[in-house]
């Protein structure tokens, strides 16, 4: 979406949340290994990595294991606010920076047919809190107050802002194979 060329390589982590580890603490630590874990398979490479949870009430909310367990975090949800935590992280040379982004999100409230409709259109199974803003999930939002596209599992300009401090210029619309073809001219 903002231009820059990638590749999205998984990196397959254990993302068990450790006995006594913060929400905030567990999702930066996730973002980072995922990225230490990227960054051996390609040491030259700028790697960027994140992860995304929902906490609502001070539990961490995964991806839901079956329908059951969807329909379940959504109804917790429903009329409700909790928080998402997005960590992201940024490794260039054996240099590594994160941040956590938090946002409020507040759900409508939502009837058992509501719920049960949206998660048969299978989105929530693979979305930390069982939705996804970016789908049908934004129909079930009252409000946001922070960064949507945090929700989405990416602070954009959080983003850039890490790649000038890591030494990565950022030129909208402009990707790195595009800057090098034009320094050779």
């Amino acid at each position: 979406m903002i231009g820059i060329e990638h590749a999205v390589i998984p990196a397959d982590i254990d993302e068990s949340q450790f006995d006594g580890e913060r929400p905030v603490e567990h999702v930066e630590r996730l973002a980072r290994e995922k990225g230490a874990t990227i960054a051996l398979r390609f040491p030259d490479s700028l790697v960027i990595s994140a992860d995304t949870i929902v906490v609502e009430n001070g539990d961490v909310l995964g991806k839901p294991g079956d329908a059951a367990e969807a329909r379940s975090m959504l109804r917790r949800l429903a009329g409700r606010t909790h928080r998402v935590y997005t960590a992201v992280a940024t490794t260039l040379a054996g240099r590594t920076l994160s941040a956590v982004e938090e946002v409020s999100v507040t759900f409508l409230p939502l009837s058992d047919h509501t719920i049960a409709s949206y998660v048969a259109t299978g989105e929530p199974m693979d979305k930390a809190g069982s939705y996804g803003i970016q789908g049908y999930g934004a129909t079930l939002v009252e409000r946001i107050d922070g960064d949507f596209f945090a929700v989405m599992g990416l602070p954009l300009a959080r983003l850039v802002r890490m790649l000038g401090e890591i030494g990565v210029g950022y030129e909208f619309g402009v990707n790195r194979k595009q800057r090098a073809e034009s320094r050779e001219q």
